[in-house]
C-alpha cells in the first residue's frame, strides 16, 4: 500500500516566502524526525517556502533522502489586494469553490495543482513520500479526497499536523495522524507552546 503522509509545515515567524520557523516549530521539526524514523520513507517533496524546507530538513539529513521542492505546493494565494475581511473571504471560498478574488486563485484552481502532485506521487514507485505544504492548500486537498474537509477543519489544523493518504488498487483512504500520541504516548512538549 503506497502512502503519501501530507505534512502542514511547523510553527513559523510569519506567512511570507522567505519567514522561517520559530524556535518552537525548529524543535516540532525533530519531533517529526523522530516520527518518520519508524516509517518507510523513500521520497521527500515540498513547497520551496524556507518555513516548508526547514521542517523536513532534519528528516532528509538523518535518512538521507533529498528534499525535491516544487512549486506547485506553495500556498494558494487568496488575493494579491489587502482584503481586511480575509478569513470571511476565506470562508466563502469553502463553499463557493469558483470563487477568485483579485490576483488569487479559486479553491478549483489550487486544488488542481496539489492534486497532480499526489497523482505524480502515486504513479512512482515509491511505496511512502513525506509532502510538505501549506494549511489552505491542504485544506482543499484534504475536501477533494474526503467530500467534506470545510472552513472549521481548517481552524483546527495544527501546525505542524499530519495526514496520511494510503491508496490501495481502487481507493484512497485518509486518516489524521496524532502527533503526541504517535511519538510521545501522551502529550509531547517539543510540540505545543510552553504554558
Amino acid at each position: 500500500m503506497k502512502k503519501v503522509y501530507v505534512v502542514r509545515h511547523c510553527k513559523a515567524e510569519g506567512q511570507e516566502q522567505d519567514a522561517p520557523l520559530t524556535e518552537l516549530g525548529l524543535k516540532q521539526a525533530e519531533v517529526l524526525t523522530e516520527f518518520f524514523a519508524n516509517q518507510s520513507i523513500d521520497r521527500i517533496i515540498s513547497s520551496p517556502f524556507q518555513r516548508a524546507v526547514q521542517t523536513v530538513k532534519p528528516l532528509s539529513k538523518k535518512i538521507d533522502v533529498q528534499i525535491e521542492t516544487d512549486h506547485r505546493l506553495v500556498e494558494r494565494v487568496l488575493s494579491t489586494k489587502h482584503l481586511p475581511d480575509w478569513l470571511e473571504k476565506l470562508e466563502r471560498t469553502f463553499s463557493d469553490l469558483d470563487l477568485a478574488f483579485e490576483g488569487g486563485e479559486s479553491s478549483n484552481e489550487a486544488t488542481e495543482r496539489v492534486v497532480e502532485v499526489i497523482e505524480e506521487i502515486f504513479a512512482h514507485e515509491e511505496e511512502g513520500t513525506v509532502m510538505v505544504t501549506h494549511g489552505g492548500l491542504m485544506s482543499l486537498l484534504l475536501n477533494h479526497f474526503t467530500g467534506n474537509f470545510g472552513f472549521d477543519d481548517w481552524k483546527d489544523l495544527r501546525n505542524p499536523d499530519i495526514y496520511i493518504l494510503s491508496r490501495t488498487d481502487s481507493e484512497i483512504f485518509v486518516e489524521r495522524m496524532d502527533l503526541e500520541t504517535e511519538i510521545a504516548g501522551g502529550e509531547d512538549p517539543r510540540l505545543t507552546e510552553e504554558r
